[in-house]
């Protein structure tokens, strides 16, 4: 049964949804015409409670089983990148500089696939509760739902999410138990010397060798601080400074993105990353400013909960369509904000061959909507049988 028949009749009306929403592209919480969207489909599919405005353009959707029971949460995210789009498809972006290049249209797409479907059957008992999240790539949408009370206030015991992913043969599902994707912290590091003339460096402070120097030394903190059997990438991704040739600059400043999964590891790179750039700052004589900015935490999938939903994918793709124990990503994600409250499970869906995530060529293949419909809806029958 690689996907529900009555799911693979709207197959279809899927696609029609998400290349509406791939045209008309939103941006971190101001997500109110995809929200509209997605409330006026849900309106017409029948849910028993549309509750809009949360996170300011997130929806949370309640659909009533069969007799008293628990309530599941399934989480799609509705918002867009700022790429300009070059996929050249009919439907593309109408957007100038947005486009959703990441998938999120497709995700919605295929939760209101899967409502669809449990709101026709309600074959489950107590309810499912349908989170459709804004700024999940800029802004924490995940966090802020969590914040306005939404698990409390619904009543949710679990939650699940997918995403899709390019590099993953159609249909195909990945997870692992544990830790699924890193955590992601910045840094902005800004060093202030004494500018003057190029050609007399010893009547100045130049924060260039001192930035240089800072960079090299960070690189000690995934080989020499941590323990190798614990991931940790420190990448430095921005250096600025100067003006000219013959300028000495007084300030320059640097960023870097940060990738752990443990929270002590988490704490311990955070205050080697200061200690190094407080003493390099000392040996060179300049003034160091850091802006340590902890991100989305790590997105810990509960063991039991992945070995159900590992379950149910392989009813949807077959034995050979689920790998369990796939490892773990730097990438970050904020379902972990959900995942820290409830237990639940995050999976990746392959989508095909094509182009990558967050890149202008990258488009949703609509194949794989009735897969993570399909999932959403054994998932829901399962956990909460009749």
């Amino acid at each position: 049964m690689p996907v529900l028949n009555r799911i693979a009749d709207f197959a279809p009306e899927m696609a029609e949804w998400r290349r509406h929403l791939h045209a008309h592209p939103e941006l971190s919480f101001d997500c109110h015409k995809t929200a509209a969207f997605v409330a006026a489909r849900l309106r017409e599919i029948g849910v028993d409670e549309i509750h809009e405005g949360i996170a300011t353009s997130g929806i949370v959707a309640i659909i009533e089983g069969q007799g008293e029971g628990p309530t599941i949460g399934l989480r799609a995210d509705m918002d867009a990148l700022p790429i300009t789009e070059a996929t050249g498809v009919p439907h593309a972006s109408t957007v100038p500089g947005v486009m959703h290049a990441c998938g999120h249209d497709g995700h919605t797409a295929m939760l209101l696939g899967a409502a669809k479907y449990l709101a026709e059957t309600r074959r489950f008992r107590g309810r499912v509760a349908l989170i459709f999240q804004p700024a999940e790539e800029d802004g924490g949408g995940g966090e802020v739902m969590v914040r306005e009370g939404i698990l409390d206030r619904f009543g949710i015991g679990e939650v699940y999410a997918l995403h899709n992913t390019p590099t993953v043969a159609l249909g195909r599902f990945v997870t692992t138990p544990g830790p699924i994707m890193a955590a992601v912290d910045t840094a902005r590091v800004v060093v202030t010397g004494k500018g003057g003339h190029g050609a007399y460096p010893h009547a100045c402070i130049d924060p260039i060798p001192a930035m240089v120097g800072m960079v090299a030394a960070l690189q000690t903190i995934a080989s020499r601080t941590v323990s190798p059997l614990d991931e940790v990438v420190v990448s430095v991704t921005e250096i600025h400074a100067g003006s000219a040739n013959n300028i000495i600059p007084e300030t320059g400043w640097f960023g870097a993105t940060i990738r752990t999964f443990r929270g002590d590891v988490r704490q311990q790179v955070k205050r080697r990353f200061e200690e190094i750039v407080a003493g390099q700052a000392a040996s060179y004589g300049v003034r160091a400013q850091v802006d340590y900015e902890l991100g989305y935490p790590a997105t810990v999938n509960d063991p039991g909960r992945t070995a159900f939903a590992a379950g149910v994918a392989r009813e949807v793709a077959g034995a050979a369509g689920v790998a369990d124990d796939a490892g773990r990503e730097m990438g970050a994600e904020d379902f972990s904000y959900l995942l820290e409250q409830r237990p639940g499970c995050y999976l990746f869906l392959g989508q095909g061959e094509g182009a990558g995530l967050h890149h202008p060529a990258y488009e949703f293949n609509d194949e794989a909507a009735p897969f993570g419909a399909s999932f959403f809806v054994r998932l829901v029958e399962q956990a909460q049988p009749v």
